[in-house]
């Protein structure tokens, strides 16, 4: 092989190399095309110092858009009158963005955007949401269209997620995670209490159509009055000591805004002293409930840390909730099993 040919060769294979580099990373000179990135260059350079200035989150999709605020240094939800969302889900999200790492360059042809999920975000269709970081006065701290994830099943190996910077053609494959989501429900601090039966010691339940007092006979939870009452169901009598047990809300509300009408409430007096009032609502099918607490002495020191949590809130709450807070002594009754029909009959 004559040498001329041999650097021909060379020559060929290192234009081909360039070629791809430049299709991978683009160049400087194509403008609103490819952009020279290195790999691993972080998206937001700095960012962890600047978002100390945080004050608004802004998340849009299909033309929705999903606001978290900063007050007292809590980040709440907007139209749910700032209530406390989930601050860890929160954190991961920021931390995310800060650790956001551009592996590799795609598509800058809008046709091919919805593909990768990094098209308009204000579109009817779409699955592309807005990631907006304000500071004061709404100054953008950060922003960027983020679209699917790519997860790959080897051990490993990071999660990555397409992405493309506002105003921008270029689209990018990132390596990190960012739990993007428009959706309020999924931003929910959601517990409400975890009170289990075994510290309830009474319970007070009144509506309409009359009061019913709970207590309890040695281990035994039972009805105390009306002292006269047909056989009831244990499970169902336990079932309005669990009422406070794991409970968690489906939405929320300012308790100005409480919806519905109010159909009974309950008293929970536990066995440290702490009593727990339970107002109920109703709006056609579905069961709100707003909390109150109160204590003495050391129940005083718990009871102003459920204040402060629950305190000036309307939750909504499982349809099937009314049956432990408020339920009718109908509703208690133990099913009577039917006798069983003879042959001959």
């Amino acid at each position: 092989m004559s040498r001329t040919f041999r650097n021909t060769l060379i020559l060929a294979a290192v234009g081909i190399v360039a070629l791809f580099a430049g299709w991978q990373f683009g160049t400087p000179s194509q403008g609103g095309g490819q952009k020279s990135i290195a790999p691993g260059t972080l998206v937001f350079p700095g960012l962890a110092a600047k978002l100390q200035a945080a004050e608004k989150l802004t998340i849009t999709t299909k033309g929705h858009t999903m606001t978290l605020v900063r007050k007292d240094g809590i980040w709440g939800i907007a139209d749910r009158g700032g209530y406390r969302a989930q601050q860890d889900r929160l954190r991961e999200l920021l931390t995310g963005l800060t650790e956001l790492r551009v592996t590799e360059a795609r598509t800058a042809d809008p046709e091919q955007y919805d593909r990768l999920g990094v098209g308009d975000p204000n579109k009817p269709v779409t699955t592309a949401n807005l990631l907006r970081v304000l500071g004061p006065n709404d100054s953008v701290i950060a922003e960027l269209i983020v679209g699917h994830r790519r997860v790959r099943t080897a051990g490993n190996v990071p999660e990555s997620i397409y992405i493309r910077r506002v105003g921008e053609a270029q689209s990018w494959l990132a390596e990190g995670r960012l739990p993007v989501d428009a959706d309020p429900q999924l931003w929910f601090e959601r517990e409400i209490s975890n009170i289990r039966r075994e510290q309830v010691a009474s319970v007070v339940s009144t509506r309409a159509e009359g009061t019913l007092e709970f207590g309890r006979d040695g281990e035994a939870m039972v009805l105390k009055s009306p002292a006269e009452h047909p056989k009831l169901d244990e499970y169902r009598v336990e079932d309005v000591f669990r009422g406070l047990d794991s409970l968690t809300l489906t939405d929320v509300k300012p308790a100005a805004e409480q919806p519905g009408e109010k159909i009974g409430s309950a008293i929970y007096t536990l066995t440290d002293g702490m009593t727990v009032t339970v107002t109920v609502f109703r709006l056609d099918v579905d069961v709100w409930a707003q909390f109150q607490a109160a204590g003495e002495g050391e129940a005083k020191a718990k009871a102003d840390a459920m204040n402060a949590r629950v305190a000036g809130w309307a939750y909504q709450l499982g349809s099937w909730k009314e049956k432990s807070f408020v339920p009718k002594l109908e509703e208690l009754k133990a099913e009577v099993a039917e006798p069983e029909k003879k042959e001959s009959e």
